[in-house]
């Protein structure tokens, strides 16, 4: 049971370690090591949608995958499954803040060292193992002198002083808003890292679907 099998198991379904950190008492889960799973762009969205659970066209489809398949690869590794959604509650903000490769951006969304804005969790695996920790690097957002995510939001809705969701949604039903529907929040693609994770534009307009259902 290593970090490398599974990162194997998990490239084998389009998903990759986007961090690791030490579990702490309060975790409740014992001694060992946290890693963090997120999607494999842009592979991650062709093995999402030839799924069962994409294909049954009910609701929380990418849930329920997250659920069988991460905890499929928990078990090849004899790990445990878990995940940012359902219950238990799982603290996934406080742990990617504890992998030394997520910080704090200026909008207050979680930026990654390498994924920028774009950077998310689809379950992560506890692993009875004890990882060394790296020296943190400081933030990308340090070197980022444009910040152009301060103002990428077209309202204003998601700024450093806060996020005003009844704006954004309000900004969403109407025709400019259209553009964020379709092609993802402009705050989270005007960071110059997320540019480079090569996301399908089809899934950022998933995502913003489940944010933002149509009204009927």
């Amino acid at each position: 049971m290593t970090l490398d099998a599974l990162q194997k198991a998990a490239s084998d379904h389009a998903l990759h370690i986007v961090g690791t950190c030490p579990t702490k008492d309060t975790d409740g889960l014992g001694a060992g090591t946290i890693a963090l799973l997120g999607p494999d762009e842009p592979a991650f969205w062709a093995t999402f949608t030839a799924s069962p659970e994409y294909a049954d066209k009910t609701a929380h489809a990418m849930d329920r995958w997250s659920t069988r398949t991460i905890t499929t690869i928990a078990d090849q590794l004899a790990g445990q499954a878990l995940f940012p959604f359902g219950q238990p509650a799982r603290p996934f903000l406080t742990w990617a803040l504890r992998t030394g490769v997520f910080y704090s951006a200026p909008v207050g969304l979680l930026v990654h060292r390498t994924l920028g804005l774009l950077a998310s969790f689809r379950g992560a695996v506890f692993l009875d193992l004890t990882v060394p920790s790296g020296t943190p690097a400081p933030s990308p957002c340090v070197t980022c002198y444009a910040q152009p995510c301060r103002t990428a939001c077209p309202i204003d809705a998601l700024t450093s002083d806060g996020y005003d969701v009844p704006a954004c949604h309000g900004y969403l039903d109407t025709k400019p808003g259209n553009a964020c529907l379709t092609g993802g929040c402009a705050v989270r693609m005007a960071c110059p890292l997320s540019q480079s994770v090569g996301r399908v534009p089809a899934q950022s307009a998933f995502h913003m679907a489940a944010f933002h259902p149509a009204k009927t």
